[in-house]
């Protein structure tokens, strides 16, 4: 499937305003949007490869097709796990069998995918995982717990990061099972409830959970090596993307210093100056980097830029509105959840920024280690 378009893509378009216009923001609404983009073969356009019912398309084209989704308003992706994360770690160590198996459920929106990697108590350390997974027969049975699951309450899958030597420690030993999660009694998950009174995240329970032997990726033990390719795909097209959301956000902010005067303060106009700069940096940093390969610490600069630029831009969105900011949108009342603006919204979840992902301290270790070639930090034995 190419990524010329067709009088068909114009049905989808018709298609996708009137479902944008009819539907609200729940779970089963975004899983019909994901099989809406499936079955016009857009999910999968930045994969190496066709035949699994997607398109392909140019560096040039997947840019201008995710600035476009963005520009769009079109719904927040719940498939993005599955599309940008695990896809293209399958394609690299995945078994055909593997390929054959899960890419056209998610290039079709079928099957949604989450990742369990961060477990309480290591934090940012993914070599800390205590997470087991031992065999048995044709299956590996895992016991453990992981922690801010992105998505977790409406995955079918997860792909897990586990113990599979019991007596390994750090990196080595370590396995990258795909596991399904409609496993009652065997697979818990809570949802956190965050300052935002939202639930993206959760905590997921493995309590003697079943993952087939086959869909171990890359082979027993090679988990380390595995997940790291993958971290390395969290980044670059959709980062362009997000930019276009931020440049929503801050002229948002922009507007609300105009209506209240706080534009009139020197301090608060530099402040959205040095906003606009620093976005337009980060867009032809990204630009220059696109693409790019053996660049370790490239992903880490991007992360640590675009998350204390968003944190910055959510103090000033709240700042610029003084005290009206602290006031929400409709009345409180002790038996309904609150209820937040955009701005609030925005100002309480981008604190979270400079941790998810990778904290910034983490991504400063791997700029002086792999960069700049400093001592490695000392870890201590998990």
């Amino acid at each position: 499937m190419d990524f010329e378009f067709t009088s068909e893509d114009e049905a989808f378009r018709t298609e996708a305003r009137g479902w944008l216009a009819a539907h609200a923001d729940s779970a089963q609404d975004r899983r019909t949007w994901e099989r809406t983009l499936g079955k016009a073969g857009w999910i999968g356009i930045g994969w190496p490869e066709a035949g699994y019912g997607n398109r392909t398309a140019t560096l040039t084209q997947q840019v201008a097709w995710a600035e476009e989704y963005a520009r769009s308003g079109a719904p927040p992706r719940s498939g993005h796990i599955g599309e940008n994360l695990l896809a293209p770690t399958l394609i690299i160590h995945g078994s055909e069998e593997q390929k054959s198996r899960f890419l056209p459920p998610v290039a079709a929106g079928e099957e949604l995918w989450c990742q369990g990697y961060s477990e309480p108590g290591a934090g940012s350390d993914l070599a800390g995982v205590r997470t087991a997974a031992v065999r048995e027969g044709a299956s590996y049975r895992i016991t453990g717990q992981k922690i801010w699951t992105s998505l977790a309450h409406e995955a079918d899958w997860c792909f897990v990061l586990a113990r599979t030597d019991a007596g390994s420690r750090r990196h080595q030993g370590l396995s990258f099972l795909l596991v399904p999660m409609d496993q009652p009694g065997r697979i818990e998950v809570r949802p956190i409830r965050q300052m935002t009174g939202t639930s993206e995240f959760n905590e997921v329970f493995f309590d003697g959970a079943h993952a087939r032997a086959e869909h171990v990726v890359g082979g027993e033990g090679q988990g380390w090596q595995v997940a790291m390719s993958l971290l390395g795909f969290e980044r670059g097209v959709s980062t362009l993307a997000q930019q276009i959301g931020f440049a929503a956000e801050l002229g948002r902010v922009v507007r609300a210093a105009l209506r209240t005067g706080a534009v009139d303060d020197p301090v608060v106009r530099a402040r959205l100056v040095r906003q606009w700069a620093e976005l337009r940096a980060m867009r032809w940093n990204v630009l220059r980097t696109l693409g790019g390969s053996g660049d370790p610490g490239a992903p880490s600069v991007a992360k640590l830029l675009w998350a204390n630029w968003h944190q910055r831009l959510g103090e000033l969105a709240v700042q610029v509105r003084g005290a009206e900011a602290s006031a929400g949108p409709a009345d409180w009342a002790p038996a309904a959840p609150y209820e937040l603006d955009p701005d609030q919204h925005l100002f309480l979840f981008a604190r979270a920024d400079t941790i998810y992902g990778g904290s910034d301290q983490v991504q400063r270790t791997i700029i002086a280690e792999r960069v700049l070639g400093l001592p490695r930090e000392p870890k201590g034995v998990a």
